[in-house]
């Protein structure tokens, strides 16, 4: 599947840091033509001009807000136009996003499920039908989409339900893509992506909130899961450029489900467990209890909990 990148054309939300800039890297260097897409601008520019050190055979660098509707149908538009259907659409861009569920506001869940996950639906359902139309014109045109969710796609974690509820959706999305693309086609294929904790920029997202929240203003629970997000993030031993790595390799074998933590597959197991036994769900922290009581007693001594 991977073998003559070169010329290729990728699609790429989220380019400016994180999973994004690391599989640019590898495009690049493989003499791809790249569509960059990010919403922060000087992210964006020096992600192109890294590109294009590196080897890209062409780069389209691309100011957009992937929750924009119209916006994306513009990009898809010029995709279109310069350089036709891409072969590989990696659909990255995503905001961090926690607290207890009932102190988000409208705006929060409108922000991070209109990145998270109307960035993806916006990206498969602009760039699917190009893919399928050029695989219907060449027989030997393989094209292959990965959306990026989340080991919180297929978990619960709590004080951290915006998010999840965003993840979840993208991990729905893309096992029904998976389907839905085998019932038409044997040469698009995809993937979706389920990184763990991994140092990235997602733990400082709020930087590109359109509005910018006022520290001062949100709840303790989202203060607590915002510092909980940011040591766990920071502290992760694989790399974003680990996880890049794994992503084309994933694509080579036509391998659907990509994690960048293994061993964290036990508290799924715990969850699916869970449901076929109709169990009540298992204690987040039953392997942490410690983490649990501290994180209890912050907020049941909020007056906002």
């Amino acid at each position: 599947m991977l073998n003559g990148l070169a010329g290729k054309t990728a699609v790429l939300t989220g380019a400016g840091s994180g999973f994004g800039l690391e599989c640019m890297r590898i495009g690049a260097k493989a003499g791809m033509r790249l569509v960059l897409v990010d919403v922060q601008a000087d992210a964006l520019a020096k992600a192109a001009e890294q590109a294009r050190s590196l080897g890209a055979k062409q780069v389209m660098a691309c100011k957009v807000d992937v929750s924009d509707a119209q916006a994306m149908e513009k990009l898809a538009a010029e995709v279109q136009a310069t350089l036709g259907a891409p072969h590989f659409v990696f659909n990255n861009a995503g905001v961090g996003g926690g607290g207890l569920l009932w102190e988000q506001s409208v705006r929060d869940w409108e922000w991070v499920l209109g990145v998270n996950l109307w960035g993806v639906i916006h990206g498969v359902r602009l760039f699917t039908p190009m893919m399928l139309e050029a695989a219907r014109q060449d027989p030997n045109w393989q094209g292959h989409i990965v959306n990026t969710a989340s080991m919180a796609g297929l978990l619960a974690p709590p004080n951290m339900g915006v998010y999840n509820v965003s993840k979840h959706a993208v991990v729905s999305l893309t096992e029904t893509l998976y389907q839905d693309l085998r019932l038409v086609t044997d040469q698009v294929h995809c993937s979706v992506l389920c990184p763990y904790f991994v140092p990235t920029g997602i733990a400082h997202s709020e930087r590109n909130r359109p509005d910018v929240v006022n520290p001062q203003g949100i709840t303790t629970s989202q203060k607590i899961a915002r510092a909980m997000s940011q040591k766990a993030v920071s502290s992760g031993k694989v790399t974003a450029q680990d996880i890049a790595s794994k992503v084309f390799a994933a694509m080579a074998d036509n391998q659907f489900y990509i994690f960048s933590h293994p061993h964290a597959l036990g508290n799924v197991k715990a969850r699916m467990d869970d449901i076929l036994e109709m169990n009540n769900p298992t204690d987040a922290f039953a392997d942490r209890p410690e983490v649990g009581e501290q994180l209890r007693a912050a907020l049941r001594a909020s007056p906002t909990a």
